[in-house]
């Protein structure tokens, strides 16, 4: 079967990434950067209401999610670490022979360990949701946007943490892996930026705005849900995934 040996996986990659150390500090260090990020910004948005002034035509929901370089920064520094070990290290350690001899398929493995890296992912965003709790008391949220917005965190890890898995699977060295993954997040965000820079009704602009990580959180932040960014997004799961398929299969089989 395709899937078959999937859950045994999934289970011993999410308990060996909460039994480490790094998972800890990783979690530790994106909450308190988002808290402070979340508290600034609640911060900024009352003085300027006491104050009598509108600062923006944004909410506070939407500049948390969408309008602040700081939400960026986080993934580009959380999604690297955590996908680094996924087969770097079973490949430089030598047990991933052993994973390769087991009756398990190679989606299998690629897909059980996507999964257990998307789901902490997905774990350390859960808390988040007390500042849509702490807005609520304090004024109206509105809750559509506040799911749009969070789809498009979702999606954004999910295409990043299969980069991510690419470039372990590629390389016997974690730090390489951390690198590459790196290189290609921070890549796509400077290429995204050139939305900013290239003429508008350029070829090179419309390839920059579709893949600009700040455009397309600002319309999930809106409320805004676009077919293209879910094409765009899945398309940046999916072909990472099956190129790691191969690679398994090349090990498997080479």
């Amino acid at each position: 079967m395709m899937m078959n040996g999937f859950w045994p996986i999934f289970k011993r990659e999410l308990f060996a990434f909460f039994v480490t150390p790094l998972a800890w500090v990783l979690i530790t260090v994106f909450l308190l950067v988002q808290g402070m990020h979340f508290f600034l910004l609640v911060e900024y948005f009352a003085s300027a209401s006491a104050g009598g002034v509108t600062p923006s035509d944004q909410t506070p929901l939407q500049a948390f999610f969408g309008n602040t370089v700081l939400l960026y920064l986080v993934l580009f520094l959380l999604v690297p670490p955590m996908t680094m070990r996924l087969f770097a290290e079973e490949r430089r350690s030598g047990t991933v022979e052993s994973l390769m001899t087991a009756p398990v398929s190679s989606a299998a493995v690629v897909f059980a360990k996507y999964a257990a890296a998307l789901t902490t992912y997905v774990a350390m965003w859960a808390p988040t949701v007390l500042y849509l709790v702490i807005l609520r008391r304090t004024g109206e949220v509105d809750w559509g946007v506040a799911a749009s917005a969070y789809l498009g965190v979702f999606l954004v890890g999910a295409g990043y943490l299969s980069l991510g898995l690419l470039m372990s699977a590629m390389t016997k060295s974690q730090f390489l892996a951390l690198v590459l993954t790196a290189l290609i997040i921070l890549s796509l965000f400077v290429l995204g930026v050139g939305e900013f820079i290239a003429q508008e009704g350029t070829l090179m602009h419309d390839i920059c705005s579709y893949v600009s990580v700040w455009a397309h959180m600002n319309d999930f932040a809106s409320g805004i849900v676009d077919s293209r960014r879910l094409v765009y997004y899945g398309s940046l799961v999916l072909l990472p995934l099956f190129v790691s398929v191969r690679a398994v299969d090349a090990w498997r089989w080479g």
